[in-house]
C-alpha cells in the first residue's frame, strides 16, 4: 500500500533534503501544499490530516501548532524541530541506540528526529553512560564542528554573500558562548547524564559535514579503560548497525595525512566514530552529515521503520 507523506515546511533546509530523498519512491505519495499557501493553517490542516506520515520542518511554536492541528488517530508524526526531544511521550529517533528505541519509534505516532550535534553526542556517550563505562556524573566536556547549513536559512545567507576574502567569516567561528545551546536536554536527558555537558560548538566555512568530539581523563573512570577497550566496546555495541561505523583502534579508516575532516559523510546517512588516545587520554569523535544522518537522513530512517521496511530504502 502506498503511504501518504506530507512535509511541513518544504520550503526550508530540512525539508528540502526529506523531500529530495522521497523523490522516486514508489512506496510513497509525496502530498504538495502550493506555495502560497504553505503558511494557511487551514490548508495545512488538511494536509497534515490526509497524510499517512507527516514531517515537521518548522520551528518550535510552529511544530507544536501542527500537532495540535491533528484531529484522526492515523495520521504520524516525525518532528525535525526541537519542541519535542525531550517529551517522554516521543519516540527519540535514533534507533542504533539500543532495540528499545527502534522498537518505540516502530509503534509510535510521535518520533522527535534528533538535534545534529546531539545525535553524534548520544552515540558516542549513551552506550558508554549506559555500561557504567563513564559515571553518570562525569564532567563532559564537548567540542564540534558543524558546516553552516545547521545555521537554518539565515546563516545559509549570509555565508552564501560574504565577500571569500574575509577571513573572519573563513575562519571557524565559536558560538553558543552562555553555553546554553538548545541541544544540552536531550544531550542531558538521552545519555542519563546528571549535569549537562559543556559544549563548545563551532561553525565552519564548509556548507554541510560535521565532527563532534568527547575527551575523557581516564584516571576519572571506574575501572581500568584505556582509548583501545573502550574502542572495542563501541565497536562491539554497534556491530550490527548499518548506518553507524566504529573504526577498529589504530585503524587509519577516514583519517588522511593526520587529519579527521568534517565533510567525510556528506551526502550520505552514516555516522562514523573514531576513538583516539592512549593510557591516560582517550579522545572519542563521531562524523555525520549534519543534513544527513543529524537531519532528513535519519527523518527518513525514521520513517522507514515506522512503515516496517527496510531502514536503508532511498538513504543508500
Amino acid at each position: 500500500m502506498v503511504c501518504k507523506v506530507f512535509v511541513d515546511g518544504q520550503e526550508g533546509t530540512t525539508g528540502l533534503e526529506i523531500n529530495g530523498r522521497l523523490q522516486g519512491r514508489d512506496d510513497i505519495e509525496l502530498l504538495k501544499i502550493s506555495p502560497e499557501k504553505r503558511k494557511d493553517i487551514n490548508e495545512r490542516k488538511k494536509f497534515i490530516n490526509e497524510a499517512d506520515i507527516v514531517f515537521l520542518c518548522l520551528p518550535d511554536d510552529a511544530a507544536r501548532e501542527a500537532v495540535s492541528l491533528v484531529e484522526n488517530e492515523n495520521t504520524r508524526i516525525i518532528d525535525a524541530s526541537t519542541a519535542h526531544r525531550t517529551n517522554d511521550g516521543w519516540a527519540y529517533g535514533l534507533p542504533e541506540l539500543s532495540r528499545e528505541h527502534r522498537e518505540k519509534i516502530a509503534a509510535s505516532k510521535r518520533v522527535a528526529v534528533p538535534g545534529c550535534y546531539a545525535t553524534g553526542f548520544n552515540a558516542l556517550m549513551y552506550p558508554l553512560v549506559k555500561a557504567g563505562i563513564v559515571p553518570a556524573d562525569y564532567p563532559v566536556t564537548c567540542h564540534a564542528v558543524s558546516g553552516y547549513s545547521g545555521g537554518g536559512k539565515k546563516r545559509i545567507a549570509e555565508y552564501a554573500s560574504a565577500d571569500p576574502a574575509d577571513e573572519a567569516i573563513r575562519s571557524p567561528r565559536f558560538y553558543a558562548l552562555a553555553l546554553r545551546h538548545k541541544h544540552l536536554p536531550e544531550m542531558q536527558k538521552i545519555t542519563g547524564l546528571s549535569r549537562p555537558p559543556l559544549f563548545t560548538p563551532i561553525i565552519g566555512y564548509n556548507y554541510r559535514g560535521m565532527t563532534v568530539a568527547i575527551p575523557l581523563h581516564s584516571r576519572l573512570l571506574p575501572g581500568k579503560n584505556s582509548a583501545e577497550s573502550v574502542c572495542d566496546f563501541l565497536y562491539n555495541y554497534y556491530k550490527d548497525q548499518h548506518f553507524i561505523k566504529v573504526f577498529p583502534y589504530g585503524s587509519e579508516g577516514g583519517i588522511v595525512d593526520g587529519f579527521l575532516a568534517t565533510t567525510g559523510c556528506n551526502g550520505t546517512n552514516m555516522l562514523e566514530i573514531y576513538v583516539a588516545g592512549n593510557e591516560e587520554h582517550i579522545l572519542l569523535t563521531a562524523r555525520l552529515d549534519n543534513l544527513g544522518k543529524g537531519a532528513s537522513g535519519a527523518a527518513v530512517q525514521c520513517m522507514n521503520i515506522m512503515m516496517g521496511i527496510d531502514e536503508r530504502t532511498g538513504l543508500e
